[in-house]
């Protein structure tokens, strides 16, 4: 299943290659693309673990980077 979300806050293209890298190692994460330039990340996900791996996802942004909030477009 994929799902797609605005990243609010994301300061630079670095950190958002970092968020991406740190993603992609959630289990249960099969592919994630972030665009710094339109802040959107494509996550593409197990379909029966879709709220497990949202609530992990949004633990490792605010890991990553603590200013960053994620919404659901």
């Amino acid at each position: 299943m994929k799902s797609k979300f605005k990243l609010n806050g994301l300061d630079c293209a670095n950190c958002a290659a970092e968020l991406e890298r740190a993603i992609q190692k959630i289990d249960g994460v099969e592919n994630v693309n972030i665009s710094f330039m339109t802040l959107k990340m494509e996550l593409e996900y197990e379909e029966l673990r879709k709220d497990e791996i949202i609530q992990n996802v949004k633990k490792v942004i605010k890991k990553e980077e603590p200013d960053v909030t994620i919404q659901e477009i």
